[in-house]
């Protein structure tokens, strides 16, 4: 036994070394749900901590100007793995817990770029992007096409989001868990016989929600969801588990590609923030923000717990870090979690200095945290004011790794690598945003930012936050005014005119 257990251990050491003198660097990037600029201590946040989070910028670039997609998480994801705007493809809203996979399986995508060069891929966490062409998706036996399809060796997820089911783990595509005299079915129309939902029973809640956003359906552990299911009760997680296990799948999939001989690209999409906030017991009270600021403790050790990982692991050196999140922040995003009454007595905001949050057209909605460690070749403690988009990941990686995209195949990614990796403060020509109701876009380019007029509430009284949506152009100088408080369209009719005839370019590239 002890043989087998020191032979094991120089295996790992072999298999590090390896990794770490090979020209191809690992990369995992981090993908967090909800997080707001502002929500980061090294962004500024002064009524909560984020050590390791900070460490990494300490020991990397973090940049300012970042910008997630969308201000809502399906199309972020979608743009982020395929390198192309959500808003060119129908279908590609925030998605309900049992639609089908959005993402083309015969694109390139993130993923493939990382396997032509050679790379075990991996996806961890939330996935939110559909699974499968059928529905009713048969939840019994392996769902296709999935991760897998469009480029993933190996995944270990839940279908959706925390807050809507199926409630299920599903490893490689296949439910965990399952038993042949207990089958899953999902439905988000209406309740099945005999099925305990959140309205009818609240007395069985741990958390209760707020009656108008929906997450009074399926009860599991305690908490409201939206949608119904039945069957399925030893598939079935608990939140408080969520981040332990996604951690550890996610340094499993790491020891097995040191198996292999091969190096990672690892994308794990953490849970946290996002509502039904419910951490590890561990976490729970340790911050002035309620469950919320409890949710960004556990996100924190999530990340320390991985790095400490790769450090164990001898692969810190000459692995690529990147953390960001899929949209800005949310406070009430429908459960009575104490986080909007606690922020409030605290002075503490979230989206930082910005306008907005998620699903909002303002910065706080697309500008996210968005940091980028790479100890073998990134000078430590860099800051950057450069104009980036989660989009051009796709791109820029394929030029790292000398991997060429087809020449016929349309993309919105483009090559920064420069700029990602600090060597450059070149600003991204321009950017797009798309907010969550998929009628206004805006651009942004060269300090100033264009919001295309459309209908909906200036605010999203559900949620308490500013949408942005307004009948009339908008036009924002976000150098001199970043927190978007003057429309200037009146006084620069000129800018104006060339960001609007850009955005319409842009939206016809697409269409070729």
């Amino acid at each position: 036994m002890r043989k087998t257990i020191i032979s094991g251990i120089l295996l790992l050491c072999l298999h590090s070394l390896f990794a770490q003198k090979s020209d191809r660097p690992n990369v995992l990037i981090l993908y967090t749900d909800d997080v707001g600029y502002g929500d980061l201590s090294c962004n500024g946040a002064t009524a909560i901590a984020t050590p390791h989070i900070d460490r990494l910028a300490q020991k990397g670039v973090s940049f300012s100007n970042a910008h997630a997609t969308a201000s809502t998480c399906t199309p972020s994801r979608f743009s982020i793995l395929s390198g192309r705007y959500a808003w060119r493809k129908k279908g590609t809203n925030i998605l309900p817990g049992d639609a089908n996979l959005v993402i083309p399986t015969d694109i390139t995508t993130l993923p493939k770029v990382f396997k032509q060069a050679g790379y075990q891929t991996g996806a961890v966490g939330k996935w939110h992007l559909g699974l499968g062409t059928q529905s009713p998706i048969d939840w019994n036996k392996k769902v296709t096409p999935g991760p897998a399809e469009i480029g993933f060796d190996y995944s270990f997820i839940f279908p959706a989001t925390a807050d809507r089911v199926p409630t299920i783990f599903m490893e490689n595509q296949q439910a965990l868990g399952l038993e042949d005299n207990d089958p899953i079915a999902v439905n988000y129309q209406k309740p099945y016989p005999g099925e305990l939902t959140g309205k009818e029973h609240p007395e069985l809640l741990k958390m209760h929600s707020d009656p108008n956003q929906g997450h009074n359906g399926h009860i599991n552990n305690g908490i409201g969801r939206i949608g119904f299911m039945k069957g399925g009760k030893r598939s079935e997680w608990t939140d408080e588990e969520l981040g332990y296990v996604f951690s550890n799948k996610a340094l499993a999939f790491i020891d097995n590609s040191l198996k292999e001989q091969k190096p990672f690209f690892l994308y794990y999409a953490i849970h946290n923030i996002h509502v039904p906030r419910m951490p590890g017991t561990e976490f729970k009270g340790k911050s002035k923000l309620g469950y919320r600021g409890d949710a960004i403790l556990e996100l924190d050790h999530t990340v320390g717990t991985i790095m400490k990982g790769l450090q164990e692991r001898g692969l810190l050196n000459n692995t690529i870090v990147i953390f960001s999140s899929d949209n800005g922040p949310v406070l009430n995003d429908g459960y009575l979690d104490n986080s909007a009454e606690t922020a409030r007595q605290l002075h503490y905001k979230p989206g930082g200095i910005y306008r907005g949050g998620k699903y909002s057209a303002f910065e706080a909605g697309t500008r996210v945290p968005f940091i980028v460690q790479w100890p073998q070749h990134i000078a430590a403690g860099k800051k950057s004011a450069a104009l980036v988009s989660q989009i051009d990941l796709l791109a820029s990686f394929a030029a790292l790794l000398h991997v060429k995209l087809p020449a016929n195949e349309f993309t919105d990614s483009r090559d920064y690598l420069s700029t990602l990796m600090g060597t450059s403060s070149k600003d991204r020509d321009y950017i797009i945003e798309q907010p969550g109701n998929q009628q206004a876009l805006a651009i942004v380019k060269d300090g100033w930012k264009y919001i295309t007029p459309s209908n909906g509430p200036a605010l999203m009284s559900d949620v308490n936050i500013e949408s942005g949506y307004n009948k009339a152009e908008q036009l924002y100088h976000l150098t001199d005014d970043p927190g978007e408080q003057k429309n200037v369209a009146a006084q620069h009719p000129q800018q104006l005119s060339a960001l609007k005839a850009l955005l319409q370019k842009a939206r016809a590239d697409g269409d070729k």
